[in-house]
């Protein structure tokens, strides 16, 4: 996390999903996890979220809104949520990012809170009033986004003052008067939304490419426990691989486990005890070879090397 970026997280869940049938798209499972809660494992460091939206049981807590009227859109859901943040920069999610990413999100900020190019009122550089995310086709997205809360709440109010409500607005009347930096999603990945249920299956499809299937389900299991742990997968098959050819196949998933056991209730340094492990079944492989080598050169073994009875 960008150490000196303090934000609270508004997250939209409302919506009627109309092309996905209705159903209640941010409790719709990829990787096994709602996408809701892939969202907040994203944002998982701010100071405060806000889920507008219809009441969900939730990986963590957060605090609930909910747009006056309900369905009104997502310029009141956004007022309603902005109501119960404090903090200078507030970041704008939709619920339905399914690889949306801590990186990216700590980018947005990043950008969201330097200064822009031009000058300001006093001479000096002016600041940027947020940075959302751009996909790949050029397209803005603004439930990808960061933005000051100075600035936002000044636009909804502007925009209130003159249409009398936010009910029905579209989204691209907010960034009209706004400084925003645009932050490119070169392969649309983290602005990946599901509006449909092809959108969805794409999503559970590529999850289970063999480049990110573990990382995935590493975090999914991670969540499911209520642990955090940093893994390093290579590492770990590496020795669940050393263990297997040294030892026997079923060492490889119980000396992880008895890595994982011991980092968990000792709280040691899962690199270290994995190199601990990794040595070890090296040694037990390299004592295997030199018996077998021991045997080949007429080197006295097994039942050879007892005495007569």
């Amino acid at each position: 996390m960008n150490d000196h970026t303090d934000y609270d997280a508004i997250v939209l869940a409302g919506g009627a999903a109309r092309r996905l049938g209705g159903a209640d798209k941010p409790a719709l499972s990829v990787g096994g996890r709602p996408l809701l809660d892939r969202v907040l494992a994203a944002c998982a460091d701010a100071a405060s979220t806000v889920v507008v939206g219809p009441g969900r049981p939730t990986a963590r807590p957060v605090v609930r809104a909910l747009e006056d009227p309900p369905g009104g859109g997502p310029l009141a859901a956004l007022e309603a949520g902005l109501r119960h943040t404090t903090a200078p920069v507030v970041l704008v999610l939709s619920a339905d990012l399914p690889f949306l990413t801590a990186a990216t999100v700590h980018h947005l900020l990043a950008t969201a809170t330097a200064t822009a190019g031009g000058p300001g009122p006093g001479g000096g550089a002016a600041p940027r009033d947020g940075a959302m995310l751009r996909d790949a086709s050029g397209r803005d997205q603004p439930l990808v986004a960061a933005y000051r809360s100075g600035p936002l709440r000044r636009e909804l109010a502007r925009l209130r003052a003159g249409h009398g409500t936010l009910a029905g607005l579209p989204l691209r009347a907010l960034w009209a008067e706004l400084v925003l930096e645009r932050v490119p999603d070169a392969r649309s990945t983290a602005s990946f939304d599901c509006d449909t249920w092809e959108d969805i299956d794409a999503a559970r499809a590529r999850i289970r490419e063999h480049g990110t299937v573990l990382d995935e389900w590493i975090t999914a299991v991670k969540a499911e426990l209520g642990i955090e742990l940093d893994v390093d997968t290579a590492a770990l098959l590496d020795l669940a691989r050393d263990a297997a050819h040294g030892v026997a196949r079923p060492a490889a998933p119980l000396t992880t486990f008895l890595i994982g056991y011991a980092a968990g209730q000792q709280g040691r340094d899962v690199q270290e005890l994995t190199d601990r492990a990794a040595a070890l079944a090296n040694r037990w492989a390299a004592e295997a070879e030199e018996s077998g080598g021991a045997a080949r050169s007429g080197g006295a073994t097994g039942d050879e090397a007892k005495p007569a009875e």
